[in-house]
């Protein structure tokens, strides 16, 4: 069995660190998640007489929107490399509903993690394919002459102190210009020179089927058949170098992979190491006990009945074979404000043994998310404003202004976490990001205080405008 190699260095605490660069608080989470994934590891070494016994303690991350639930299993999952999906538990309906049922989460997973492993074969084989491709292009600019002599070798051609055009073969003569467009190709002087390629003509209209369990899949396998039995069409296309080259990369790399032990390997990646973040669970779940409730609650409680079996462990069918689901990682998460995780159906709760109570973000944890994380608001628009020559700038003093706001529209308005920063900065620097193209701005701008109060006074004093714009 193949194991997890880039995990066997990273420990817990090594997980939270690296979660930290972009995750500000939330440990309590930080720290069952990277158990939870170190955890695999282990099963992975462990005995195996006893490995297929350990099964994965699936999680469920309580809080309000944009603390970081989302973020932390989607960075957990690159952390892994593992195939991750995040799906939104409201879009599941009940076998025998039409809609989605809850084993296609498992299907688009095993989708995700063969064009993850065939991204990595591709990669792995680029450097023959770009070779390929450099004779393909230069076929089209210089059509190769058949060689008249079976012992003719074009290497000699550099060396042959005799060579002159006047004496040369049309093989010869063919060969030399080939070997100067070559060396134009691999300048890039080549690139904006326009060719004729072949490329794939469009398929016909794509197939879907919506109805009883497994129909679906059984669309997508007759589309699959039809798809291998009917013959490839081309058609020309014109395009500049630089792109077809590209194209061509991509078509050469697709022939030279090894299917099937692409298919192989992401089954086993899906078994043993695959993520599930299973969105807004809170909204499947049935209404308080001892109420008599009908209507949408018996479609809630029908999906979780669905999911029960995947969680607990079975066997799914998809188009490159069969999956089974009892080591995969869900992490569920869910508000909880209206209801509780106890108004899930027992059998599921008991699926998600670990709870985690995700912290509301303080002024303070604003603050560090604008300055300590890699991926921080601020030094995104510092590097979309780079593209006009611009530097920008904010001041110490903006910053906690602007997390001070932050801050208080949750508390009077509606908590939306974190992505309360994308509406105050979008608002904040509105005008600038406006008119700076125009008015040929160039060197420093810098953001400070009482600019981040001049953009936001009307909307912060005036409560109802607040919950429009911010």
């Amino acid at each position: 069995m193949n194991k997890i190699q880039h995990l066997e260095s990273l420990t817990p605490r090594q997980i939270v660190g690296e979660l930290d660069h972009f995750i500000i608080g939330q440990k309590a989470a930080k720290k069952s998640v990277s158990i939870a994934l170190r955890n695999r590891w282990r099963r992975l070494n462990a005995d195996e007489s006893i490995r297929e016994e350990i099964m994965p303690n699936n999680i469920i991350l309580i809080g309000p929107t944009g603390v970081g639930k989302t973020e932390i299993a989607r960075r957990l999952a690159k952390l892994a490399k593992a195939p991750f999906i995040k799906v939104e538990a409201t879009k599941f309906t009940e076998v025998g509903y039409v809609g989605r049922d809850v084993e296609s989460m498992i299907r688009d997973l095993t989708d995700i993690a063969v064009n993850m492993v065939k991204s990595e074969m591709q990669e792995q084989i680029k450097p023959r394919a770009e070779e390929m491709v450099e004779e393909r292009i230069l076929d089209i600019l210089i059509p190769p002459v058949k060689k008249k002599s079976a012992g003719y070798n074009p290497t000699s051609l550099s060396t042959d102190q005799n060579f002159s055009p006047s004496n040369a073969s049309d093989e010869e003569l063919n060969e030399r210009t080939r070997d100067k467009f070559r060396q134009k190709l691999r300048n890039g002087e080549l690139d904006d020179r326009k060719i004729d390629v072949d490329v794939k003509a469009g398929g016909g209209a794509s197939m879907q089927i919506f109805g009883p369990q497994g129909m679906e899949e059984m669309g997508m396998n007759l589309q699959d058949m039809l798809g291998n039995i009917m013959p490839k069409k081309t058609k020309k296309r014109q395009m500049k170098i630089s792109e077809a080259r590209k194209y061509l990369i991509a078509e050469e790399a697709e022939k030279l992979i090894d299917h099937e032990s692409a298919v192989t390997d992401a089954l086993n990646r899906v078994q043993i190491s695959g993520i599930v973040f299973l969105d807004e669970i809170d909204k499947i779940a049935g209404g308080s006990k001892g109420e008599n409730r009908g209507g949408p609650d018996v479609s809630r409680q029908g999906v979780q009945r669905d999911l029960l079996p995947i969680v607990e462990g079975s066997t799914v069918s998809t188009k490159y074979g069969m999956v089974k689901t009892d080591h995969i990682l869900f992490i569920a998460s869910g508000a909880f404000s209206v209801n509780k995780p106890s108004d899930l159906i027992p059998e599921l709760q008991g699926r998600f043994p670990i709870r985690v109570e995700m912290d509301s973000l303080t002024e303070a944890d604003f603050y560090q998310i604008l300055t300590a994380t890699q991926n921080a608001l601020t030094k995104q628009y510092v590097a979309m404003l780079e593209t006009e020559g611009v530097e920008l700038d904010f001041t110490d003093e903006a910053l906690h202004e602007i997390a001070k706001i932050a801050a208080e529209v949750n508390r009077e308005v509606e908590n939306i976490g974190a992505r309360r920063l994308h509406t105050i900065l979008s608002t904040v620097l509105e005008e600038l990001l406006y008119s700076v193209p125009d008015d040929i701005h160039s060197g420093k701008i810098s953001i400070d205080k009482s600019y981040v109060n001049k953009q936001l006074e009307q909307i912060v004093l005036n409560k109802d405008l607040s919950q429009y714009i911010l």
